[in-house]
Parts: C-alpha cells; structure tokens; sequence
C-alpha cells in the first residue's frame, strides 16, 4: 500500500494545497504527535496520533524506529497518510520510512529550521539547519539553526556545541513560538520552560571579530597574508623556505609537554597547525593539493592502519594494535621488504632517534641482539676500537669508531627497553645542572673555573653531585 508523508510546517494554517487533497482522499491518517500548533490544521480531520510512545520509548532512537514501524505496519493493510510537524525531511522516523517502503510519496511542508530562521533574522543564505538531538554532529558552518531545544538537556547539548563552534559570548536568537529574544551562546541552557517549538539561531562575526576559529579560518587568514595587500614575509615564502620551522614548532611543542605546561601546549599545538596548514596553502597555490586533500588522506589512513577498530582484524592490548598498524602500514606504502621499510626512515631525523628507528625496523627481520647484555657487550668491542683509534691519532678512524659506538649504545638502551633519544636529554639535562653548581661553587671560593686542574675540578665536580642529591 502507498504511505503519503506529509509535513505539516511549524503554525496551523501551514498545510499546503495538495496535502489537503491526500488528506481528504486518505483512508487512514496517523499523525507523530497533536501537542504542536501545526496540528491544528488537521483538526476537521479524522486522525489518530501516536502521543503514547513518546512515553514508551527510553530514547529518541528508540521512539523514531517505533514510530516508523507503526506507521509501516498500518501501510500493509490500507494507503496511510503520516504527518509530521515541521518538514518530512526533518524527521528520522520518515527517513526509516523512506529505507523501507518504495511506494512513498512527500508532500513537504514549512522546516522548522526555516522558521527559526526567519524569525531570527537570519541573512546568510548559507545555514546548517540541525535537530538539537543531532547537534553533536553540527560541524563548523557560517550561521546554524537548531530546532527541537524542547528540554534543559537539548538546551545544554546546543550550548555546548555552538560555544565551540563560534564562542559562548556570541550573540544568538533564541526562538519560541512566535517570538524571538536575543540571548548570548552561554545563556541558552538558562532560558525557562522550553518545549517542542523552541530553536536557536546564531551567525559568525564578521572574520576579524569572530571569537572562535577553525581550520578553513586558518587557511583563509594565510592566504589573506599572501595576498598582494597582504605581508611582505608571508608572500615571499615557499616550502622549502619554512621547512625548518616544523621542526623547531614541533620541538617547542614537545618541550612544553614535558614541562607539562598546558597554556604553553595548547599554543605550540596552533603555532604546529599553522606551519602545516602553510606548507597546504602554498601547495594548493601550485596546484598540488590542498588542506582538504591532506586531511582527507590523513583520515583514510587512520581508518586503514586501525582495521582492528574498522575491519575485520582482530586484536588485544597495545602491543597486537602497535601490530596490526606496522602491519597495514606495510601494505599502504607497498612495501615488500624489510630493506624498503629501513630506508624509508627519513634523513632528516636527529641521529639519535634515526639509529633507534632503523635498528627497530631492522630488527622486525630477525636481525637484533638477543639481549641488550649481548649489545652492551658488542658496544664494549665498538669502544675498544675507538681507543685504539685515538691512541694511534687516526682521525678517520676516530670518526668512524665514534659512529659505531654511538650507534651500539643505541642498540643497548633500545633492547633495555630505554628510549635513546630520552635518556640521552635526561643525562645532558643532569650534566648542566652538576656544571651550574660546580661553578657557582668555585666562584663563591672566589676562584676562577678556568684555572683549576683536573683533580681540582673533580672535588668540586663531587661537591656539586653531592648538593644537587640533597635536593
């Protein structure tokens, strides 16, 4: 049998032409619910509503499929019209409806987006018109228009979502019926006895006022300084001129988290994002590829190296999952050999975490130490040879045995299950301070650090060790 659904729009008096006509030709007619204003229209009608599940159902998902199987079941033994306040495209249970039954017709009627919108005034034809029981998924967007803010919990969903998205001080229009009151973002869950006609409706500032920003605002704000008008520096660059600040930003960032400095992270992580989003712009300017396209790619790997999340494979703790990415991560880089795995370790990586890198891939062959006392014992070999070669003053001796001994050092920590690159900053870090104390020590004897001998400089090298360990 034929299913007809119909929306009712947002007032009574909405009802279009042609849904009065299927409404009087219809032989049964079940309407979502009869507590809006809409259902006015309906009321020369012969109608049955389906108030009762709201009360039976214990979520919104549940009470959609219920209202969608009710009205799918009545199809089966006569033509049945379904009406909706608000738009048929509005509704979930006629999106299910729509899944599930061919023989459907829509018969639109006034969104309740549209009428919050044009009640608030809303001037940018551009909006996203969402559901407050769908906010969650709102996405950035110039203006945004949420209906159903009929409870205090859909009132602080929407606060919290569109205070994300464009600053809980911003102004917005929060709506009822037919009246309309200006309001900040932060005051929306504050308002008193919402229900099923309440909806908010809010525009970004104009781009230098605006109180929240995105991604795309970044780009943009790169690209006006690139402009002709823009900045001298910002116009001049190139990638291979800014190549240098990823990594001097990244290091920043890093050096913040280890002081666990959150106002510094959450700065660093910008000044991050801005160097990546400046190497896209000047790509997308060359007609490479742009911000959306290295975004898009960075997500399908995500969701192709975590097919233990989004596939079929199976596994359990960090170690399986570290394996499956490896794993996926060969695949995707077509990578067959263990060869093209270490070589694909970037040059440009400090040395220190190169060597841990390379021997890690190298090691996935087979070819590693059976114990880091059997690589100590090999970095004992590696530091005899570097005596030798300093004993006979062979400077490219030196320099080759130096190499080994470093990399064989590298060897030990990783297999002791020591990050190389850690413990080599902790042990710097503990030789500044002991050199601080130590000076700051001769000096207040009233020495001069510079001439002091070797066994005098040990006392006072002892000295040192001994305070800072008081502390």
């Amino acid at each position: 049998m034929k299913i007809t659904l119909i929306g009712l729009g947002t007032r009574s008096g909405d009802l279009t032409k042609r849904a009065e006509c299927a409404l009087e030709n219809a032989s049964r007619i079940i309407v979502r619910t009869s507590l809006t204003d809409s259902f006015k229209s309906l009321e020369s009608y012969n109608t049955e509503t389906l108030d009762g599940l709201f009360l039976a159902s214990r979520s919104f998902d549940t009470l959609n499929k219920k209202l969608a199987s009710t009205v799918l079941a009545a199809a089966k033994e006569s033509d049945v019209c379904y009406c909706v306040d608000g738009a048929v495209c509005e509704d979930e249970a006629c999106k299910i409806i729509l899944a599930r039954h061919r023989d459907t017709e829509i018969i639109e009627g006034v969104s309740k987006g549209a009428h919050a919108a044009s009640l608030a005034g809303i001037s940018c034809s551009q909006y996203t018109s969402v559901s407050a029981y769908d906010v969650k998924n709102l996405k950035s967007c110039r203006a945004a228009v949420v209906y159903d803010v009929d409870c205090d919990y859909a009132a602080s969903a929407v606060k919290e979502v569109l205070s994300d998205l464009f600053g809980e001080e911003t102004d917005c229009v929060f709506v009822r019926g037919e009246q309309r009151s200006l309001i900040k973002i932060y005051e929306i869950d504050r308002q008193k006895n919402y229900d099923y006609s309440c909806a908010v409706a809010v525009e970004e500032e104009e781009f230098l006022k605006k109180e929240r920003y995105d991604y795309a605002d970044l780009e943009y704000i790169i690209k006006l300084l690139r402009a002709p008008d823009g900045c001298p520096w910002d116009r001049v660059q190139t990638n291979e001129s800014i190549k240098n600040n990823v990594v001097e930003e990244a290091y920043e960032l890093a050096d913040a988290i280890e002081r666990a400095d959150d106002d510094g992270i959450e700065e660093e992580t910008g000044d991050v994002l801005l160097q990546a989003a400046f190497h896209a712009v000047l790509k997308s300017e060359q007609g490479v590829f742009n911000g959306t396209d290295a975004i898009t790619r960075l997500v399908k790997k995500l969701i192709f190296r975590h097919s233990h999340v989004f596939g079929s494979d199976k596994t359990s703790g960090e170690d399986g999952a570290l394996s499956v990415w490896e794993k996926n991560k060969l695949v995707e880089k077509h990578q067959t050999t263990f060869g093209e795995s270490v070589l694909a370790v970037p040059n440009n990586f400090p040395a220190c975490m190169r060597a841990q890198k390379v021997q890690k891939r190298a090691a996935k062959s087979g070819m590693d130490f059976l114990s880091p006392v059997s690589a100590a014992e090999r970095l004992s070999d590696e530091v005899g040879e570097l005596i030798s070669a300093a004993v006979a003053k062979d400077k490219d001796g030196v320099f080759e045995e130096a190499g080994d001994v470093l990399f064989s050092a590298v060897n030990t920590c990783r297999l002791a299950g020591v990050d190389c690159e850690e413990a080599l900053r902790a042990s710097t870090n503990k030789f500044t301070q002991r050199f601080v104390e130590c000076e700051r020590q001769i000096i207040a004897d009233g020495k001069d650090i510079t001439e002091l001998n070797e066994l005098e400089l040990n006392v006072y090298w002892e000295r040192a060790k001994n305070e800072l360990k008081k502390h």
